[in-house]
């Protein structure tokens, strides 16, 4: 495995050196483990971590209110894209402290009922050092957490534009 977060490091290390640091959790430790509401076609349902990293890596992609200039384009972004990861074999998971009527609404409109949005408390959003100032809103930030539960790449840039292209370049630096 360290090999592959060598490797994935390697293939993106031009995009860290374009990026502004920020806190956010290091490539090679444990993805923290949650469970939490969630919404997929405008539907409630509970989401699992665990669950869904038995199935595959997983993108965790924070952003911070649904329904914006920055988080609705995303989320089209990530919906239009979701054929590709698919291919490769992980999922998709948007990540905001919105309520769940909101992300109910969003999944449908905003992702397309292509990926469930899930509802990150003050607690996930501490976990995954993504807290946005002291506003309670988490930053823009996407994880690639391999199968083992390692995070195998991060990006944090509140420009959404590249978030998308980044994790599934890093999804398929995984499978190679």
């Amino acid at each position: 495995m360290r090999k592959m977060l060598i490797a994935v490091a390697g293939v993106l290390a031009g995009h860290a050196l374009a990026t502004p640091a920020k806190a956010q959790l290091p490539v090679g430790v444990d993805a923290p483990a949650f469970t939490t509401r969630a919404a997929l076609a405008g539907k409630e349902m509970g989401f699992s971590h665990a669950a869904t990293l038995r199935r595959g890596p997983v993108v965790l992609y924070f952003y911070p209110k649904a329904f914006t200039s920055g988080c609705t384009p995303e989320a089209n972004a990530f919906a239009e894209a979701m054929p590709e990861f698919r291919q490769e074999g992980s999922s998709v998971i948007g990540m905001s402290n919105d309520d769940i009527e909101t992300l109910e609404r969003f999944s449908k409109e905003e992702c397309r009922d292509a990926f469930p949005v899930g509802v990150a408390d003050e607690r996930l959003i501490e976990a995954y050092d993504v807290a946005l100032r002291d506003s309670g809103l988490a930053s823009r930030t996407s994880y690639v957490i391999a199968q083992d539960g390692s995070i195998a790449f991060v990006h944090s840039d509140s420009d959404f534009r590249s978030h998308v292209a980044k994790t599934l370049e890093a999804v398929r630096a995984l499978s190679n």
